[in-house]
């Protein structure tokens, strides 16, 4: 009877290491957490720090820029110091950095875990991230011109890996259809479409306006199926632990961005950029009504509390985009309402993660909780 106690409290442990991995691989994979347990416990899903603060540097960036505005707190920020706008850029890459090196690491240490990462209905979204932070730090480099050729070189670098995902995501979409898109379709699905979004700004920055509509028409197209399909079950969260409710701030970020990269690619905050800057204020002011969608996710620190900051930063981006067409009063006061809401959300998330660095990496990341039990199989077919 004492075996039979100890075997089981035994399985419980090995149970919360990741989901989907065959049970023959068990014990190999608790030795390896034992000698690098950040490597084993570490995901695609901590890039969402990268996205806040490359998300900043191109905020900072564009709220910096001169501004023939007559609104006084608007020149203000204007005066942003260039060297504050480095360091913030700085700090951006070092973790940047520090986050692609670590999941390098993961990827040759830990390539079954990564396997079924990438299988995985939520993680999988999660590899559009540090390409996203990429291509937003890329934009936001205070010494690269959008039309040299390292930029242009660098871009295509970094939008490669995101078109293979949309291969593989889309892909799936297609050939299986409303069924199988219905079972694996959360709020983090919209990081793909996110990232075909900004690679298809970055690609209007150089010029590259052809590249630029490829990139929009198949993140829109989508944006589309995806909003539909997510707006029907709402209200029916259960794909999600309570924990990662926070990422329900996606639904206005890829509108967001979406204006923004229109704006780019028209040369001017048009009608259609000002209408799906519309739709992404009207969503979040959806979301911030409903407190109680987000109560059970904040009664303890997760790293999934990151991502409040890039949705609101890219909401504050097109505020600032949308005040310079209209140069108005209320256009200005409202982006610097959002510009402001958007760096105190960056720096309490800072601090509270600062605080609660123990938290970082749980044996049970909610993440790899979320997982529908036939996941495996028809994620296996698809292959």
């Amino acid at each position: 009877m004492d075996d039979m106690q100890s075997q089981t409290q035994v399985d419980v442990v090995i149970d919360e290491s990741i989901i989907n991995i065959p049970a023959h691989r068990h014990r190999e994979i608790g030795t390896k957490r034992s000698s690098s347990p950040v490597l084993a416990r570490f995901h695609a899903g901590y890039f969402r720090i990268s996205l806040s603060f490359c998300g900043q540097a191109l905020l900072w960036k564009t709220i910096a820029e001169p501004t023939g505005a007559s609104f006084a707190p608007r020149r203000l920020l204007s005066m942003f110091p260039s060297k504050a706008f480095a360091l913030l850029w700085s700090i951006a890459l070092f973790i940047l950095v520090t986050l692609s090196l670590l999941y390098i690491l993961r990827c040759f240490f830990y390539f079954r875990m990564v396997k079924a990462e990438f299988l995985h209905h939520v993680g999988v979204n999660y590899l559009f991230a540090p390409w996203i932070s990429w291509l937003l730090l890329l934009q936001s480099a205070p010494f690269l011109a959008p039309k040299t050729f390292p930029y242009m070189v660098l871009w295509w670098v970094f939008i490669i890996p995101v078109v293979a995902l949309d291969v593989k995501i889309y892909g799936q979409w297609f050939t299986k259809g409303k069924r199988f898109l219905s079972t694996v379709a959360n709020p983090t699905s919209q990081l793909s479409v996110i990232g075909n979004l900004v690679g298809a700004r970055a690609a209007a920055e150089m010029g590259w306006k052809e590249s630029a509509m490829c990139m929009f028409s198949l993140g829109m197209a989508h944006y589309l199926v995806l909003f539909v399909t997510l707006y029907q079950r709402f209200s029916g969260s259960d794909r999600l632990p309570a924990m990662l409710r926070p990422v329900f701030f996606l639904f206005f970020a890829a509108p967001s961005m979406a204006s923004l990269a229109w704006d780019s690619i028209s040369g001017n905050f048009d009608t259609p950029s000002k209408m799906l800057f519309f739709l992404s204020l009207f969503l979040f002011t959806s979301l911030i009504f409903r407190p109680t969608l987000f109560k059970k996710s904040m009664k303890r620190f997760n790293v999934a509390w990151w991502a409040y900051s890039f949705p609101l930063t890219s909401l504050a981006l097109a505020s600032s985009e949308y005040a310079e067409e209209v140069n108005g009063e209320i256009a200005h006061g409202l982006m610097l309402v959002l510009s402001s809401l958007s760096v105190l959300v960056s720096l309490a998330l800072t601090a509270f993660t600062a605080l609660h660095t123990s938290m970082l990496l749980p044996d049970n990341d909610p993440i790899f909780l979320s997982a529908p039990n036939n996941l495996q199989s028809s994620a296996s077919k698809g292959k």
